[in-house]
């Protein structure tokens, strides 16, 4: 009676199978890249009318293959006294927060309205946005990374 042979079982992984890594914190805040549209100057009657309102759209990009749970928040404030000084202050009119869902390297357009009491050069990059995966149970999201201060001016006519 003759033994079978005894043949070597080999395990292979594909090389292609991702590695579920946890994610950097520098990799944590720039899951999502923000942009601000608005025009570099608006002319506006103060004298007919007290306030003055831009539309400004914020663009939000999901740079990750991931689904991201994204917060902003406009109510954060410049308080140092040289920024108040060169920028001057403003306010975000209607809804101060927003909690959104993006998909894989979705690109959102969120509309907001800059409201003015006085002319001068103000800096919009005031939104603050935060970020987590959508499949990670944490209690804070991370803070994204801002972009350049977004200056306009405004203008009296």
């Amino acid at each position: 009676q003759e033994l079978p042979e005894m043949v070597l079982l080999k395990f292979l992984r594909p090389e292609n199978t991702p590695v579920p890594a946890r994610p950097t914190p520098e990799q944590l805040s720039n899951l999502i890249k923000t942009s601000l549209h608005y025009p570099e100057s608006f002319n506006h009657s103060f004298h007919q009318k007290s306030l003055c309102l831009v539309p400004v759209t914020l663009l939000l990009s999901n740079c990750s293959q991931a689904v991201v749970d994204v917060m902003i928040d406009l109510r954060h404030k410049t308080t140092s006294p040289e920024a108040l000084e060169i920028h001057g202050s403003f306010t975000w009119l209607g809804q101060t927060q927003y909690k959104l869902q993006l998909k894989s390297q979705e690109v959102y357009s969120l509309q907001l309205k800059a409201c003015f009491v006085h002319t001068g050069v103000y800096n919009l990059g005031t939104p603050r946005v935060f970020a987590k995966l959508a499949d990670q149970v944490t209690l804070f999201e991370t803070s994204q990374q801002n972009s350049m201060p977004a200056l306009i001016i405004i203008n009296n006519i």
